[in-house]
């Protein structure tokens, strides 16, 4: 590529990663504001969630014309085509991550709407926890995108193991609770449902971080794949 192509490929993919970068911060928002609210109960704020998970899906919109674009007028090869691809992949990610923290947002009315007996459900307090590791999870992936760095992502994928055991004790907490506390069941299926949606922004967050990594280093996260750390 000429001078004049090869500065305007770099400024395409700096607004590339700056439309990821926007998603991955309103996703993170997202997630301490829907775990806020369940927190709290407050059926306002989670309103307000559910309403602006709008906003990522209009950037996961211009990220891929923005790709697509690239691809047709550029025709980026090697490392470029792998960050191009992968910024694609990521955004389709990102966007999957916010519709699990409005699904979180969605369940604040119901488990409230349980709570008119005055039974409170202790576990909730550990919940928000696991949503502060998939948040930092997300933030961390995007950061080595942003970076290309591989050795972040491979940390990422660790993480991943830590909230799945996070996971695993807050579900045998809240069967329990729920066992011993018949009154709580519907509540307590509801705050299942919040474990395992955290649980899944971790795998995604992981799947973020195997793109990341090959589009850095153009092979796989060999861990990942065979399930043991390096």
């Amino acid at each position: 590529m000429n001078e004049h192509t090869v500065k305007a490929f770099d400024a395409d993919i700096g607004e590339l990663r700056g439309l990821i970068s926007q998603m991955g911060g309103l996703a993170e928002d997202a997630i301490a504001r829907a775990m806020l609210a369940l927190q709290r109960g407050d059926q306002v704020l989670a309103a307000q969630v559910k309403a602006d998970d709008a906003a990522i899906d209009v950037i996961e919109a211009q990220v891929e014309r923005l790709a697509v674009r690239i691809i047709a007028l550029r025709a980026p090869l090697a490392n470029d085509l792998r960050e191009v691809v992968a910024a694609l992949k990521i955004a389709s990610v990102v966007e999957r991550i916010g519709d699990y923290a409005k699904n979180i947002a969605k369940r604040v009315p119901m488990i409230e709407e349980g709570s008119q007996d005055g039974t409170r459900i202790e576990p909730i307090s550990i919940l928000p926890a696991m949503g502060r590791m998939a948040s930092s999870m997300v933030h961390d992936v995007l950061d080595a995108f942003a970076a290309r760095d591989a050795e972040a992502a491979v940390r990422v994928c660790r993480s991943d193991t830590a909230l799945d055991d996070f996971y695993d004790s807050i579900f045998r907490t809240l069967v329990t609770f729920m066992v011993e506390n018949p009154r709580t069941i519907s509540q307590v299926a509801h705050l299942l449902f919040v474990a395992k949606n955290l649980e899944r922004i971790g795998d995604h967050a992981g799947n973020v971080a195997e793109m990341v990594y090959f589009a850095a280093t153009g092979t796989q996260i060999a861990e990942r794949l065979n399930g043991t750390p390096a």
